[in-house]
């Protein structure tokens, strides 16, 4: 593989990217001011991007002139096309180990893992008062502003098992896919 630097102004992006990444630009950018440009754009033989377009949209926003390229010139037009769609595909398709992405991070004392798109949440949920309605005490648990009414009961129960995934795993997030995995695996 042979990597060289390309000046932003003779990149184009590919028209028609399926790919809607403007939400990721600004993690991307961080991560690039924080590490440098570690992973080339991979560009066709007419400089246009196959893969690496949030690479280009956070390079523009530091202001950078060059970036490191790849020019795929070994692949035929169908591939170029299929490549640019299987490589952001394929990244779908990786999970998190929520327990050793935890270590990871609880390693991590002096780089803030928020600028790249991580959330350090101290708490699962927010419980609001509880509020008295017709058939009894009930709770309002809130859940990123979502707010689910349960008896107080049901409340305990849902924040036990919250606190039972955290302290297994040391993370809050994850803890839905978990409980459904939790609830299929019991029910089935």
């Amino acid at each position: 593989m042979h990597i060289i630097e390309k000046s932003l102004q003779q990149l184009q992006p590919y028209e028609k990217n399926p790919r809607k990444n403007d939400g990721a630009v600004q993690a991307v950018a961080n991560s690039i001011r924080e590490f440098g440009f570690k992973v080339p754009l991979v560009i066709d033989k007419n400089h246009v991007i196959i893969a690496g377009h949030t690479r280009y949209k956070a390079a523009l926003q530091l202001g950078m002139e060059t970036v490191p390229c790849v020019i795929a010139d070994d692949l035929t037009e169908e591939q170029i096309k299929a490549f640019r769609i299987a490589d952001n595909k394929t990244g779908e398709l990786a999970e998190w180990d929520f327990a050793l992405l935890n270590e990871e991070l609880s390693d991590l004392s002096d780089i803030d893992m928020s600028e790249f798109g991580f959330q350090v949440e101290d708490t699962f949920a927010d419980i609001d008062e509880t509020d008295t309605v017709s058939d009894g005490k009930r709770k309002i648990l809130s859940i990123d502003g979502e707010k689910l009414e349960m008896t107080e009961e049901e409340c305990q129960e849902l924040l036990d098992l919250a606190n039972q995934y955290v302290n297994e795993s040391g993370v809050s997030y994850g803890f839905v896919r978990w409980l459904l995995h939790e609830y299929t695996n019991h029910t089935n």
